[in-house]
């Protein structure tokens, strides 16, 4: 057929007619690293592409350059046959190119209006028209079939569901005829996942051009017309969506020369893992309530048991990781630590005193200095171990990092990298060696795979069943309610910040819809009164 040509893994490349985006020969290098190679690829009007592969396989830096906020180091972008400046987000943005990036570009003291036309408020004779914007964010909201915040609700009180949504109304207030999404539904939990979906194919109904970046799979193949996969830096496969099975986006994102039984592995849901009994009480926990969050949450965590928190997105689950971690000053409640009633922890300090550490949701804004090399980032919190008649040894805390980090999976030779520049895996596997390096008690993860590909999913979950399986007692907290069902002894279902039942491996088994029944029961009790 002319303008098709087909290649040998089967994928199909078509002519320039008819193309949203065009990459043309498109090459990144971070100095010796080279982030993306050769990129030959097209993205159809009108239609959704995703883009998938391992941390570190080019997809985001793709979506970077796109959005002009990376330029390429050799190569052409072409926007609806133009050619695009690079490194300009604002030359893309009058391209009709609009990024929403997994950290939300929210102000959050700002109302939602105001946030909607951040950097392109609307103006009469010199003064902001609020009336005019206000009409304009009603009509975006009515499109969309979602209610207009009142101008007084600063953003920042909005769930993050509900400030993506700001995000997207910008773009269509901007007039964007494409839009690109980097793991969109990421920090979104199951009914905000869905409603995100929704909104991701009414843009393609309306005509507007969307590529997102997604490790989940399933999302992908259910809401893509078009996949394309990376693998090191270059594109491995493009074909229609309706071509692909998940089992083959797995093989193909770990290469021809990885073994079936590995991919297998991957898709696995991991329910053979075996079960332990708890040891001893590390903490236990009564009456903890945070004021307008969580009420009389209480439970119990055993040394070598993992514990999870199951529930909706705003039922509190990740308050109680933060009162536990010394984080919510409001807190106030009961705590015994290995027996021992002590006060609750209102401090970091305390927490740690006790044994207690945070795996952090956001790992760049909460967990890394990201200035910081890897090395640093792994030992900030066991330096006095790396320390020598009071002085720090380098050579003792490059060994004590390399140690803990590839117990991880982490390649030795990246710990002197910054870590702002690794991947979302590696980024996390950092924070679970800085605490296999410090050593708690019990470590609290929450959203421990968020953002992160299939393998290194599948490390980090390994690595914590690990960790308990060493003694330590974990608390989790996930979107993914398989993750909570697959890696949990014991679950605490929380519903409007209630705990709504528990679930015990001993007793029953742990699954999603074990968990999503006992919430969905208390949810669908309080509606119904």
């Amino acid at each position: 057929m002319p303008g098709l040509r087909q290649e040998a893994d089967n994928t199909v490349e078509h002519g320039d007619a008819g193309a949203a985006v065009a990459f043309e020969g498109v090459a990144k290098a971070f100095g010796a690293v080279r982030a993306v190679s050769d990129l030959d690829l097209r993205i159809e009007v009108g239609k959704v592409h995703a883009l998938v592969g391992e941390n570190g396989a080019g997809k985001s830096t793709c979506l970077g350059m796109l959005a002009g906020r990376i330029a390429p180091t050799s190569g052409t972008v072409r926007v609806f046959g133009e050619e695009l400046r690079h490194g300009d987000p604002r030359a893309a943005r009058a391209a009709g190119v609009v990024a929403i990036y997994q950290e939300l570009t929210i102000v959050p003291h700002l109302s939602a209006q105001a946030n909607v036309f951040l950097g392109m408020p609307k103006a009469r004779r010199g003064w902001l028209d609020e009336r005019e914007m206000r009409r304009r964010y009603e009509g975006v909201c009515s499109q969309l079939g979602v209610q207009a915040a009142p101008a007084s609700v600063p953003a920042g009180s909005l769930s993050v569901a509900e400030q993506q949504l700001l995000e997207v109304m910008r773009a269509l207030i901007a007039e964007a005829r494409i839009i690109l999404f980097d793991e969109p539904t990421a920090s979104l939990g199951m009914h905000e996942r869905a409603a995100m979906l929704r909104l991701i194919d009414d843009l393609r109904g309306r005509g507007i051009t969307v590529a997102f970046v997604s490790h989940n799979l399933d999302e992908v193949l259910g809401v893509a017309d078009t996949i394309s996969v990376f693998r090191n830096g270059r594109l491995a496969a493009t074909r229609a969506a309706g071509e692909w099975t998940k089992a083959q986006l797995v093989q193909q994102m770990l290469g021809h020369d990885s073994s079936d039984r590995l991919a297998e592995e991957m898709l696995e849901d991991s329910t053979r893992r075996p079960r332990r009994r708890g040891g001893a009480s590390l903490i236990r926990v009564e009456g903890l309530t945070v004021p307008g969050c969580v009420d009389d949450v209480g439970f119990e965590l055993k040394k070598g048991e993992v514990v999870g928190i199951g529930g909706l997105v705003g039922s509190g689950r990740t308050t109680v990781l933060r009162a536990l971690a010394g984080l919510e000053p409001r807190a106030v409640g009961r705590l015994w630590v290995e027996g021992e009633e002590r006060a609750w922890p209102r401090s970091v300090r305390l927490a740690r005193a006790y044994g207690i550490a945070l795996l952090p949701e956001d790992r760049k804004g909460e967990g890394l200095a990201l200035q910081m090399s890897a090395m640093e980032n792994v030992t900030m919190a066991s330096w006095p171990a790396s320390a020598r008649a009071g002085l720090l040894s380098r050579r003792r805390t490059v060994a004590r990092a390399t140690a803990a980090a590839t117990a991880f999976g982490f390649d030795p030779d990246r710990i002197g990298e910054v870590a702002g520049n690794l991947s979302g895996g590696n980024q996390q596997k950092l924070l679970l060696a800085r605490w296999r390096c410090a050593r708690p008690k019990v470590l609290l993860a929450d959203e421990p795979t968020r953002g992160i590909d299939i393998g290194a999913k599948h490390e980090i979950i390994d690595a914590l069943d690990r960790m308990a399986g060493e003694g330590l007692g974990i608390v989790v907290v996930s979107s993914e309610l398989e993750e909570v069902a697959t890696l949990s002894d014991h679950v605490v279902v929380l519903a409007e910040g209630r705990v709504a039942g528990s679930i015990d491996r001993e007793e029953e088994e742990v699954t999603m819809s074990a968990i999503l029944h006992t919430a969905f029961e208390v949810e669908e009790a309080h509606a119904a009164a």
